[in-house]
């Protein structure tokens, strides 16, 4: 059975990066077949942020962070990260891995079925 832990969430003022990580345990990181970042902010629905595909490793994003957040991997640490650049108070969140056993490129909450526990990113002055 997988799991997923997040780090690196905490508080950085608006044009600042934050670096998440999270490591998978259990299963190795191609064992899945889609890894990726959601964030939930308070009283808003969970979203797709980043995904990269198993194979490949080519990434995708939402439009809101694409050209500011790079989700990559690490086979050797068997890890996800993702780095966030050029951060705004909209970005604040709850942000989450997932790992998906059953679907490829996927962008909503039902292709994923692994979650972690989450770390929260506070953007603020």
């Amino acid at each position: 059975q997988g799991q997923l832990v997040e780090s690196g969430g905490g508080l950085v003022q608006p044009g600042g990066s934050l670096r998440l990580s999270c490591a998978a345990s259990g299963r190795t990181l191609y064992s899945y077949y889609n890894m990726g970042w959601f964030r939930q902010a308070p009283g808003k629905e969970r979203e797709f942020v980043a995904g990269i595909y198993r194979g490949s490793g080519v990434a995708y994003y939402s439009d809101s962070v694409k050209g500011r957040f790079t989700i990559s991997r690490d086979s050797a640490k068997n890890t996800i990260n993702l780095q966030a650049n050029s951060l705004k108070p909209e970005d604040a969140a709850v942000y989450y891995c997932a790992a998906s056993s059953y679907a490829s490129g996927g962008r909503r909450l039902s292709d994923y079925d692994y979650w972690g526990q989450g770390t929260q990113v506070t953007v603020s002055s």
